[in-house]
């Protein structure tokens, strides 16, 4: 918190200061301009231009020198905006006062094995808490970290990365801050894969070499009339500036076909190349970020400066809207097949690399993402890997809940399966919730809220939360028979860690708990690892049955001066307290 509210009082300095820069210029221009042009008036009026050229000279290139610091300045201010917004987020954040980060609402799918189950997604998901992408591959990178299990390798390479990271936060806000300024989107990142595999059509030799000696041939026209006052090279100078503007007009189709393609992205490229710019010039020791930054290279030449260059060809290439400047500078130079055949010259040699280069922006915002999620939960730690299915958490608990009023757990399962009863509200499926969480945490090489852990990273299963599916004419209780025969599908092939929550709502006493039986025999066969909470009693008579591959665990209520409490402390054994019957006679219920 403290970084961020130091930060945030130096760029609010910074901002005024660069406002009074910015409102200085503007002035500065306008007098000028003025300047300039009662200075033209004064030379035609006294018919004297050689007494005001210099002054007149003077004036032009101050005012483009005022232009070119307008425009540096502008980009100061809207990064300095930027990071305080940037900061400014984080400590509404950190207070708990607001969420601003975008929460991945695109990626809901309630038919995954356990996204929408445990709230990945969405409104106060932990997407949200921890996402702090700017671009759209990044948030679709941090997305899928989520969803799908890392090999041990893999983790154990962004734990490494992700512990670096952590500690370069001006980097961090540097990357952030360069995509929030001009964010791309879904549109804007098709176009330019859409580009850069097109095939290249090209502009022939022989369409280059007229693009050279034609406007050679115009100015040598134009300099032999200076020196020499033939009207009749004037004349050749106009031909010569129609064939030029023909040859290009003959190429529109191309021409059309370009633009379609950099109205908008030039912008946005960019952008591109000031966050691989930062993340070329950062020195770094973990092997994954050391690695990425070494693919931001077309041959010997950098990305950061190769997407520039197209950023600057995709700019003049959109200057052929302008109708008065493209007939000029076509009838002079054929500007615009000289844009066209840098453009596909650079198409040529690098457009296979862009996506892998963005790629590597989202790599590192993801990565970001996770850094930032440690830097503000120190007390987190990273799990301890092992490939003999020990999983074990010492007060645990979930990342989202308030860390003044959470309660953490220690849980081992050695391995066994869990049998967790509990009246409602006691804790058992924020416990579940938990225990899912951090399990994805674990996979993607993200600290876990714990204060240790030793994980074998499985793939998760969950039936928690489940919907009637109007659209598939399909009960809650087809649904959740559905999840079921996927879940033990899954187990049946791979071992897993799987959570599953008063399953079989929808049937009568006796078949649900002949069914949960059946169930969580099928869990011990597969020699699956995980709970399964139940308000059956009897289910926990199983465990009598499996002594080593089940274990009953539970959380209880206290009845204490006729208040009903909660310590949400789990405890070995089976829950002993009815808090429903307690509930209902205090309401008057029964």
């Amino acid at each position: 918190m403290e970084f961020y509210t130091t930060r945030l009082q130096d760029y609010r300095i910074v901002l005024k200061n660069l406002k009074k820069q910015y409102n200085t210029i503007s002035i500065s221009r306008l007098l000028v301009a003025v300047a300039f042009i009662v200075l033209v008036w004064f030379s035609i009026q006294e018919q004297n231009l050689n007494s005001y050229m210099l002054p007149i000279v003077i004036f032009i290139l101050a005012f483009f020198f005022l232009m070119n610091r307008h425009s540096v300045v502008s980009r100061k201010r809207k990064r300095a905006e930027a990071i305080i917004a940037i900061n400014q987020d984080e400590i509404t954040h950190l207070k708990r006062e607001g969420n601003n980060f975008d929460d991945g609402t695109e990626f809901t799918d309630a038919k995954h094995e356990y996204s929408y189950d445990l709230d990945i997604f969405g409104k106060h998901s932990i997407f949200q808490h921890i996402n702090r992408t700017e671009t759209y591959k990044g948030r679709e990178k941090l997305a899928g970290l989520f969803l799908k299990l890392l090999p041990q390798n893999e983790i154990l390479n962004n734990q490494q990365a992700v512990k670096e990271l952590s500690q370069k936060i001006e980097f961090r806000q540097e990357i952030q801050a360069l995509g929030r300024i001009k964010k791309d989107n879904q549109k804007t990142y098709s176009k330019l894969i859409d580009w850069s595999r097109e095939q290249v059509t090209g502009v022939n030799l022989i369409s280059r070499l007229l693009a050279f000696l034609l406007p050679s041939l115009l100015i040598g026209l134009f300099v032999a009339y200076i020196v020499t006052s033939d009207t009749s090279l004037l004349s050749a100078c106009g031909y010569v500036f129609i064939f030029n503007l023909l040859l290009v007009l003959g190429k529109i189709k191309i021409l059309k076909n370009e633009t379609n393609y950099t109205t908008e992205v030039n912008e946005i490229l960019h952008q591109y190349s000031l966050i691989i710019n930062q993340i070329e010039k950062e020195r770094f020791e973990a092997e994954k970020l050391v690695v990425l930054q070494n693919k931001l290279y077309s041959g010997k030449e950098p990305a950061g400066k190769l997407i520039k260059t197209l950023s600057t060809l995709f700019s003049q290439m959109d200057t052929v809207g302008n109708v008065l400047g493209a007939v000029l500078m076509n009838g002079l130079f054929q500007y615009h097949v000289h844009i066209l055949a840098g453009l596909h010259s650079w198409k040529k040699q690098h457009a296979d690399n862009i996506e892998n280069w963005l790629g590597i922006i989202a790599e590192f915002e993801a990565l970001n993402s996770l850094a930032n999620y440690y830097y503000n939960n120190q007390e987190y730690t990273f799990p301890q890997l092992n490939t003999e299915y020990k999983i074990e958490f010492k007060n645990l608990s979930h990342p989202l809940l308030n860390p003044a009023t959470r309660i953490g757990n220690d849980v081992v399962f050695a391995p066994q399966f869990t049998v967790l009863t509990g009246s409602n509200m006691s804790g058992k499926s924020t416990f579940l919730r938990s225990l899912g969480l951090n399990m994805v945490l674990a996979g993607m090489g993200a600290p876990v809220c714990a204060d240790a852990a030793v994980v074998h990273p499985l793939p998760v299963l969950v039936s928690m939360r489940l919907s009637d599916s109007l659209a598939d004419s399909e009960s809650y209780f087809f649904a959740e028979i559905k999840r079921l025969k996927k879940i033990m599908d899954a187990v049946k092939n791979e071992r897993s860690f799987v959570l599953l929550d008063e399953i079989l709502r929808g049937t009568n006493s006796d078949d649900k708990r002949s069914g949960t039986i059946a169930v969580v025999e099928k869990m011990v066969g597969y020699n699956a690892i995980g709970a399964i909470a139940t308000h059956d009693v009897e289910v926990c008579e199983t465990t009598y049955k499996y002594p080593d591959g089940l274990v009953n665990r539970c959380f209880e209520a206290e009845i204490t001066n006729n208040e009903l409490y909660f310590d949400y402390k789990l405890r070995e054994g089976v829950c002993k307290n009815k808090s429903a019957t307690f509930l209902m006679k205090k309401q008057g219920v029964i």
